[in-house]
């Protein structure tokens, strides 16, 4: 079966702070260099019938407005922390212009997260004009949103079980610091492969740049862009010359095709 062509685009590529971070003075959040100004993590992949988000970030709103994204068929839930789930509210807009509910595709415990946070959605008797969402509860098996295939990639964040996300050859991971072996034959043989990449120095549920860098080796994948990034990590620029060639840190607006 012929591979469906994929474009991607980081929406943010922050940590759950994003950068700058609020009341920091660091050379990093006061940095003029675009690259180093980072909104919450989150993608948009798009093929040529059919457009997703991963995570509906803090940013969401403005996100969809900076890269002017007027559509889209699904979102994919990583896990229930707030900066991956908070703006799920601006949902609404999109059911507006399309007449249509959005699909919303997320593991039992985010599932539960999501209808708790966001009650009211789900409510008997809805306020008018909150988010129409329709719920897919995802329980491992792979599965297509539109043309695009997509294999679930169970991660561990600290004790927290997170989802990552492969979409043909195109592997998403993000909130992770361990990956089980059966779960990595699962990302080999991707052309592309995100992966978070905090800091430099331990933390208790994200990858460090090394531990990130480890990983990278082990699946043999030949281009790998990191995300999820701390203010903690360093400039842009300055950690990008120290990677191998085939690995780059993301920065907002990158886009990538395979």
């Amino acid at each position: 079966m012929k591979q469906t062509t994929l474009n991607i685009q980081f929406l943010g590529t922050g940590t759950s702070t994003g950068i700058p971070m609020i009341g920091c003075s660091c050379k990093v959040c006061l940095s003029s260099n675009a690259k180093d100004q980072r909104l919450r993590t989150s993608i948009l992949v798009e093929s040529a019938h059919t457009s997703l988000v991963i995570d509906t970030t803090p940013d969401f709103r403005y996100q969809m407005l900076r890269s002017k994204i007027t559509h889209l068929d699904a979102v994919l839930f990583t896990h229930s922390h707030k900066d991956h789930i908070a703006g799920l509210d601006d949902i609404r807009a999109f059911n507006f212009f399309s007449g249509n509910a959005m699909n919303i595709y997320a593991n039992a415990s985010t599932e539960e997260a999501i209808r708790r946070d966001f009650y009211y959605a789900f409510s008997d008797n809805r306020y008018p004009g909150t988010p129409e969402l329709q719920m897919h509860t995802i329980v491992g098996d792979k599965f297509f949103i539109g043309d695009i295939d997509i294999q679930p990639i169970k991660v561990m964040h600290h004790r927290m079980p997170v989802l990552g996300y492969r979409l043909g050859d195109f592997t998403y991971i993000t909130d992770a610091n361990y990956i089980e072996q059966s779960e990595l034959d699962k990302i080999k043989g991707s052309k592309i492969l995100v992966l978070n990449a905090l800091r430099k120095e331990k933390h208790l549920s994200h990858f460090t740049l090394q531990e990130a860098l480890d990983i990278a080796h082990l699946t043999g994948v030949p281009e790998v862009y990191f995300t999820h990034i701390s203010h903690q990590l360093g400039m842009h620029d300055a950690i990008n010359a120290e990677l191998p060639s085939h690995v780059q840190l993301a920065y907002d607006g990158l886009c990538v095709r395979l």
